[in-house]
């Protein structure tokens, strides 16, 4: 069975910056879905697409502007379920008789409205089934233009303070549309409006890892067939379950190439190559080469340089390497849905997220390879769950985030040998205590930075002259924006006192308070 077995949902992209979100939602449904930038979207596709229903995103345009973004006339005449969110119900208002005005920063009904709000019922809607158990439900909102007049057959479902048309619905030809955003945290029951959206559309919940698993080695066979597969592995959690899939798919015909260089976590190379090549019977090329990278980056302290040394030696060694396996025809890669939705953006422009640990970017060209990438239709919860169906170990795919460059971004200044033997220690350390203290899988990433500053300190009756470190852990969805973990002072305490007492070259510990934006998760 191919994706396209699968019922399938089209959510229309106008360029909202939470898009990936409805489709996160859907997903969690167990419900196949594709994003794809309204410009993409013509009659030729939805015939050959055919959606079992589709969703309108929101985004930042006005309906009353000229030329502005809209979906192909023929979309509704498909017959299916339509849902519209915020910019989305505009559209569909324009499009079939309604009317849409500029909005006003205050005033009356019909303003902009941008935030929390709370919208209260106007008669009885299936795809409201589980809302308003209380007087009104909590939504986010964030509109300028507002509806003006309804479009023939739609009536009102629901109404907020600003919004009078908050929610509609043209219930005989299955078409809904609401003002604000179901697929933010903000409104704590819109998972419930996506579900009730799919029941209507008589989506059967069919998208499971365990026939992804099964979909994926037969396609990775048929692609393959007898030709060698090489892997970039770089013991992240995507290129981890990617080797782990193809090899399940084609056995020995994979080999994967674990670049060491020398800028890894605390016995990190031992665990990935132990891993794959002894509990999995994985073959894996341990490339060590750790004096070629640090003799490359020592004496140099700008980040950017160092990411760029990084990335060129690390394609320099992995072709190496590669040239040694004799009728590889293909190159795997962890590439997910996130990265392929950005490549054909709204905008239209490529990617601006390169992860250099995952993706040999320009490789496939220049060694006459071919792409296997069989988790492009996937989201990073989606790729663990097929990790556990793989039977990679709970402790490995839970693993947080680690950067292409390593430790490198993470020793903010120039990068010695001894400051890595000391980050790697304080880092184990505190990971250690998040563990010990159950907060681990709470945690979207943490990790320990040394920092380039040496501050006097006293141990025992003895002046010490030792280096400073960062503590950095944060929440996060999707990495995109991220908040500080909010550690008690008591654990915080206790991480201090054991990295002073049981690492030798730090003296003073910090943590680092700063949310993304304005900050990033890395320092570097």
């Amino acid at each position: 069975m191919s994706t396209s077995d699968h019922d399938r949902l089209l959510i229309i992209d106008f360029g909202s910056q939470v898009t990936q979100l409805i489709a996160r939602r859907l997903r969690e449904l167990s419900v196949y879905c594709e994003i794809h930038p309204y410009q993409n979207v013509t009659d030729e596709f939805l015939a050959e697409f055919a959606p079992k229903a589709v969703i309108f995103s929101g985004g930042p345009d006005s309906v009353t502007r000229e030329g502005s973004p809209r979906p192909p006339r023929s979309v509704y005449g498909l017959g299916v379920p339509i849902l519209g969110i915020c910019y989305g119900q505009q559209v569909m208002m324009q499009d079939l008789g309604g009317r849409v005005e500029g909005g006003k920063i205050s005033g009356g009904g019909g303003t902009a409205e941008f935030g929390r709000a709370f919208v209260r019922p106007e008669g009885k809607l299936d795809l409201l089934r589980g809302w308003f158990e209380s007087e009104r439900e909590q939504v986010w909102m964030s509109h300028g233009d507002h509806v003006a007049a309804l479009a023939p057959g739609f009536e009102v479902f629901g109404t907020s303070p600003h919004a009078p048309f908050a929610i509609t619905a043209d219930t005989a030809r299955n078409f809904y549309a609401v003002q604000f955003h179901p697929e933010v945290h903000h409104t704590p029951n819109g998972a419930k409006l996506y579900e009730n959206f799919v029941t209507l559309a008589g989506f059967g919940g069919d998208w499971t890892m365990g026939a992804y698993r099964e979909e994926a080695i037969a396609k990775i066979r048929d692609q393959v067939g007898s030709a060698k597969v090489i892997c970039a592995l770089s013991g992240g959690v995507d290129s981890s379950v990617a080797a782990a899939l193809i090899h399940e798919a084609v056995g020995d015909q994979l080999t994967c190439v674990f670049v060491d260089h020398g800028l890894l976590r605390l016995d990190e190379a031992e665990e990935v190559v132990g891993m794959f090549r002894d509990h999995m019977n994985l073959p894996v090329i341990h490339a060590q080469e750790q004096e070629l990278f640090l003799g490359a980056l020592e004496g140099v302290s700008d980040p950017e340089t160092k990411r760029k040394i990084i990335g060129r030696l690390f394609i320099d060694v992995f072709q190496k390497y590669a040239d040694q396996i004799a009728g590889a025809q293909f190159l795997a890669q962890g590439t997910l849905y996130p990265d392929v939705i950005e490549s054909v953006s709204f905008s239209g422009g490529p990617s601006v997220t390169i992860k250099s640990h995952h993706n040999v970017g320009g490789l496939p060209e220049k060694m006459g390879l071919k792409l296997v990438e069989p988790l492009r239709e996937l989201f990073k919860d989606e790729v663990r769950a097929l990790g556990r169906e793989l039977g990679l170990p709970a402790h490995f795919i839970g693993r947080h985030p680690f950067p292409g460059p390593g430790l490198a971004i993470r020793c903010p200044g120039e990068i010695t040998r001894a400051k890595l033997e000391i980050l790697r220690k304080a880092d184990a350390v505190y990971i250690d205590q998040i563990r010990k203290h159950g907060l681990y899988d709470e945690i979207w990433q943490a990790f320990c930075a040394i920092l380039p500053v040496r501050t006097v300190g006293v141990m025992g009756d003895g002046r010490t002259y030792d280096y400073a470190c960062a503590l950095r852990a944060v929440t996060s969805v999707d990495g995109m924006t991220a908040d500080y973990y909010p550690f008690s002072h008591d654990f915080l305490g206790e991480t201090a006192t054991r990295i002073i007492n049981e690492v030798e070259g730090i003296n003073r510990v910090t943590y680092d308070i700063t949310s993304k934006p304005p900050g990033t998760i890395e320092w570097e």
